[in-house]
C-alpha cells in the first residue's frame, strides 16, 4: 500500500495546500506589478552616470538606449516628449549624466531606467562632442575660405538676430547709433537653454527668405549676436542646424557670439567674425556721429514692456501643466510594447522570406535533369509491369468499328452522284459549277449534263456551240423503226 505524502514534503505530482497556509500562489503579472511597484517606489528619482551605447530613435520620436560603466550595463528609454527637450544629439560613447526613475519591464523581466533629463558628463564631454561636429562639418566644407563673402561698405538695412531683452542687442544699437545710424530689424529669439538653436535658424533663414519691397525690409547684412559665457552657456550656436543655417544664409552674416576668447562652430560658418558684439556693429557700418542713444533705450525698454506680461501668463501656465498628468506616462507600456511588436514584425517578415527562398531552392533541385530521368525510367518500368486486358482495348474497338460502319451508310446514302443511278442528271456550266435554275442555265454559253455513265455537252437555245474535244468519229446507226430522233439541244 502506498505511503500517504507527508505535509513537509512539496515534490509531490499534485500541488496541494497545508493546512493553516495562507501563501496563495501569485500569478506572473502579479509578481511583476508587485515588484514593479516597489522599484518605482525606493527608486522615483535617481542620476546615473555612466557612458551612452546602442543609441537607437524609433519612429515613434522614443529614445533607446543604454548607460554602462567597467561593469555593469542598465537599459534605459527617453519618451518623446522628453526627447524633444534635449540640448544635443545623443551619441555613442559620450558621457553622460542622467535624470529619471527606475522601473521594471514585465514583457522581457528586466529592470530599465526612465529618463526624463540627459546631460552631457562634464566640459571634457561636451569639447570632445564639439570637435567631432566641427571636424565633420568641416570635411562638408562648410567653413571654406571660398564661401566667405564681402560686407557691404553701407547696409541701408541690418538684421540682428539675439535676445530682445539682454545687453547685446542696446550695445549694438549704440555703436551703430554712434557711427552710422541704420534702419536695424530684430529677429528677437532665445540665447541659452532648450529650443535656442532652432529659434536661431529659423532666424537666420527668415531673414534670408525676406524679398527685396516687402512689407519687412530685407537686410543687407546679418548679425548673429549673444554675450559672454560657458561652453555650456553658448553651445546652442555649436549646434549643427545653426551652423547650417548660416552657411545657406543669402545674405552675409556677421557672428558675434561671446567675447574675444570665446569660439563656436558659428564663427567658422560665418563670412566674418567679430570679437563681441559690438566690434560686430562696427564692422557692419562706417563711423557716423549724431545718433540718438535715448530712441534706442527706450525700444529696448518698450520691447521689455510688451514681452514680460507674456512671459509671466507663460510661467503661470507651464506652473499649472505640470499638476496635470502626462499622456506620455500613462502611455508608456503600451508605446514600449508597440516598439518591441514593430521590431518582431520587421523579423518575422525577414524569416518568412528567408523560408520562402529556402522552399524554393529545395523544389529547384528536385527539377533536376538527373530527377526527371529517374522518374520518366520510373514510369517507365511501372508501365511495363502493367498486364493489359484484351477486352478493355477490343470493346471500344467494336463500339468505334459499328459508329464508322453507320456513317458509312449514310454516306452512301447521301452521296450526290446516287441520283444518277435513278434516271436523274445534274447540270452544270463548263467549269463544273451545278446550276440549280432555268435563269442560271439560260446566261450560261454551254452546259454540261452528268448521267450516270458519262457527261453529255449541250447548247441552251440561242447561243454558240462551245468547243468540244476532238474525237474519234464513231459510226452512227440508222434509227430502227419506232426510235426516235437524237435531240440536239435540250431546250429547243
Amino acid at each position: 500500500m502506498a505511503r500517504a505524502p507527508s505535509n513537509s514534503n512539496n515534490d509531490g505530482l499534485v500541488a496541494r495546500v497545508a493546512q493553516g497556509d495562507n501563501a496563495q500562489p501569485l500569478s506572473i503579472t502579479e509578481i511583476s506589478s508587485s515588484l514593479k511597484r516597489m522599484v518605482e517606489e525606493r527608486f522615483g528619482h535617481v542620476r546615473l552616470r555612466g557612458e551612452l551605447s546602442g543609441v537607437k530613435r524609433a519612429a515613434s520620436g522614443h529614445l533607446y538606449c543604454a548607460l554602462k560603466d567597467e561593469n555593469a550595463v542598465l537599459d534605459g528609454v527617453m519618451w518623446r516628449g522628453s526627447t524633444n527637450r534635449l540640448a544635443f544629439t545623443p551619441e555613442d560613447g559620450l558621457e553622460v549624466i542622467a535624470t529619471g526613475k527606475l522601473t521594471t519591464y514585465a514583457g522581457r523581466s528586466k529592470y530599465q531606467v526612465v529618463i526624463e533629463s540627459l546631460e552631457l558628463a562634464g566640459e571634457g564631454a561636451l569639447l570632445a562632442l564639439l570637435e567631432k561636429t566641427r571636424a565633420r562639418l568641416e570635411a562638408e566644407g562648410l567653413f571654406a575660405r571660398e564661401r566667405k563673402r564681402a560686407l557691404p561698405f553701407l547696409p541701408r538695412t541690418i538684421g540682428v538676430v539675439t535676445s530682445p531683452t539682454g545687453s547685446v542687442i542696446r550695445d549694438i544699437l549704440h555703436r551703430l547709433a554712434d557711427r552710422f545710424p541704420s534702419h536695424v530689424v530684430v529677429w528677437p529669439v532665445l540665447v541659452q537653454g532648450q529650443g535656442t538653436a532652432e529659434q536661431v535658424a529659423g532666424a537666420i533663414r527668415g531673414f534670408s527668405e525676406l524679398s527685396p519691397g516687402g512689407p519687412v525690409a530685407r537686410p543687407d547684412v546679418v548679425i548673429v549676436a549673444r554675450g559672454g559665457g560657458s561652453i555650456e552657456d553658448l553651445w546652442s550656436f555649436n549646434e549643427e542646424v545653426v551652423v547650417r543655417a548660416i552657411a545657406e544664409c543669402t545674405i552675409p552674416v556677421i557672428s558675434a557670439v561671446g567675447h574675444e576668447t570665446d569660439t563656436t562652430l558659428a564663427d567658422y560658418a560665418a563670412d566674418r567674425r567679430a570679437p563681441t558684439p559690438t566690434a560686430a556693429a562696427e564692422m557692419a557700418v562706417p563711423v557716423r556721429i549724431d545718433l540718438d542713444a535715448t530712441l534706442a533705450d527706450f525700444a529696448g525698454r518698450q520691447r521689455r514692456a510688451v514681452y514680460r506680461p507674456v512671459e509671466l501668463g507663460r510661467e503661470r501656465l507651464e506652473a499649472r501643466v505640470r499638476h496635470l498628468p502626462r499622456a506620455e506616462n500613462l502611455l508608456q507600456p503600451q508605446a514600449q510594447r508597440l516598439d518591441e511588436l514593430s521590431d518582431r514584425l520587421r523579423r518575422g517578415l525577414m524569416d518568412r522570406a528567408a523560408q520562402g527562398r529556402e522552399r524554393l531552392a529545395g523544389t529547384a533541385s528536385r527539377l533536376s535533369p538527373n530527377a526527371l530521368t529517374r522518374a520518366h525510367s520510373e514510369a517507365q518500368r511501372r508501365l511495363e509491369q502493367t498486364r493489359l486486358v484484351p477486352a478493355l482495348v477490343e470493346r471500344p474497338l467494336a463500339t468505334k468499328r459499328e459508329k464508322l460502319a453507320a456513317l458509312a451508310r449514310l454516306a452512301e446514302q447521301l452521296h450526290p452522284r446516287k441520283p444518277l443511278e435513278r434516271g436523274y442528271a445534274i447540270v452544270t456550266d463548263a467549269a463544273g459549277k451545278a446550276l440549280t435554275s432555268k435563269a442560271q442555265a439560260e446566261r450560261e454559253s454551254a452546259l454540261k449534263l452528268q448521267f450516270k455513265d458519262d457527261v453529255l455537252d449541250v447548247i441552251p437555245a440561242g447561243g454558240d456551240p462551245a468547243p468540244k474535244k476532238q474525237q474519234k468519229p464513231r459510226a452512227r446507226s440508222a434509227p430502227t423503226a419506232g426510235t426516235p430522233a437524237r435531240q440536239d439541244d435540250l431546250f429547243d
